[in-house]
């Protein structure tokens, strides 16, 4: 495994264990259960693209599959032609069983990690995954290649490859190592190279009830809370996210922004001002980012009232009559869907060129306010 120091990992969600030291997995079992037939059947392939929404457990299961394939001898594992005796029934491995051990610590010699690297020079983790990160994969199989044995490489996640690194990767994967499987984590499948994806087995996963959600938190140790229901809603089934909105105190600003949209198309601009300077300055990204993400979901859940009627659970008072009343019938749906593809858009143009934080909220809010005006107007 590449060798790591006590830097920041961009794989690890604060407040939640890491996916490697997550004991159980809620809520994956058919994809467990895909990938075992496939291991049992002699139909091991090379690639796994491990797919589903941020959060529910897609990083945990590569950890799983990953250490089952190095702590295991199963010849079904290894080649599509092999005998496929014996037959597995889990992915568990003992937590006291070598492997394991050196996984942990991230000291496995036939496990490799790709995902974003630390920028000594900027002081911070990587926005991508870059093709010097990719290089050491290939250094890491020439070196492993003495060692034999199967190996095994994460990437989490797949998302972050740039052009050249999705390039370098594709290589690998046209032409893969001898008894190596990848395990390519991504949230967006979609956005990835179609050669990428094209080369490998698709594994899925699926987002979580609000009963799986909270037995997920629980192991996790995250707090459940009296709003449970609110917070599995708004997350959508993501244990991930919901770490994050308690973290960053998500649901309260959700409240704050429905209770600031409320009077639409009059807008509570001093509210409006609170809300974009609380995700001014240095060392608050986590919170500029959840502000945006908040509205591009208050934008998803109206665009939706419209064709589905008001959410049957409310992330926050007063949420389902006011998406009643701004999207009363389908075509008003489509006007907010709308916008929220143009807002997002926006939000994503404004950090690239680093726009100011405040300055991006308030347009987007006042577009927000100018929309529900126009169809007020109608």
């Amino acid at each position: 495994m590449n060798p790591t120091e006590d830097l920041p990992e961009s794989d690890r969600v604060d407040g939640a264990p890491h996916p490697r030291e997550t004991v159980t997995l809620v809520g994956q079992d058919s994809a467990e259960r895909a990938f075992l037939a496939a291991c049992n059947g002699g139909k091991m392939h090379h690639a796994w693209l491990i797919s589903g929404p941020r959060g529910i457990g897609k990083a945990t299961l590569a950890w799983r599959i990953a250490r089952f394939l190095l702590a295991t001898d199963m010849p079904a594992c290894g080649t599509m032609f092999d005998d496929p005796t014996p037959q597995a029934e889990t992915l568990d491995i003992p937590a006291d069983h070598p492997v394991a051990r050196r996984m942990m610590a991230l000291a496995e010699p036939r496990m490799f990690l790709l995902r974003p690297g630390w920028d000594e020079k900027a002081k911070r983790l990587r926005q991508a995954i870059t093709v010097d990160e990719v290089r050491k994969l290939k250094d890491f199989f020439h070196m492993s290649a003495a060692d034999g044995g199967r190996r095994a490489v994460i990437v989490d996640c797949a998302d972050d490859l740039n052009v050249n690194a999705a390039n370098a990767l594709l290589k690998l994967l046209e032409e893969p190592p001898a008894d190596a499987v990848l395990l390519l984590v991504s949230h967006q499948p979609s956005g990835l190279l179609p050669t990428i994806r094209s080369r490998c087995r698709q594994l899925r996963c699926k987002t979580l009830s609000p009963d799986e959600m909270k037995k997920a938190m629980t192991a996790a140790g995250a707090e459940i809370g009296s709003d449970h229901a609110a917070l599995s809603e708004l997350s959508c089934g993501s244990v991930g996210e919901a770490v994050r909105f308690r973290n960053l105190d998500g649901m309260q600003t959700y409240a704050r922004l429905v209770s600031m949209l409320g009077a639409l198309p009059d807008l509570d601009r001093p509210a409006a001002l609170r809300l974009a300077e609380s995700a001014v300055g240095k060392g608050n990204q986590a919170r500029f980012d959840m502000v945006l993400h908040l509205i591009d979901l208050f934008l998803a859940r109206t665009a939706r009232t419209g064709v589905t009627g008001p959410p049957l659970v409310e992330a926050a008072p007063g949420e389902a009559e006011l998406m009643q009343r701004l999207a009363p019938a389908p075509e008003a749906g489509r006007i907010w869907a709308q916008l929220q593809q143009q807002l997002g858009a926006r939000a994503r143009h404004g950090k690239s060129v680093n726009l100011d934080p405040a300055a991006l909220v308030l347009d987007i809010l006042f577009r927000i306010r100018d929309t529900a005006a126009k169809m007020q107007a109608r």
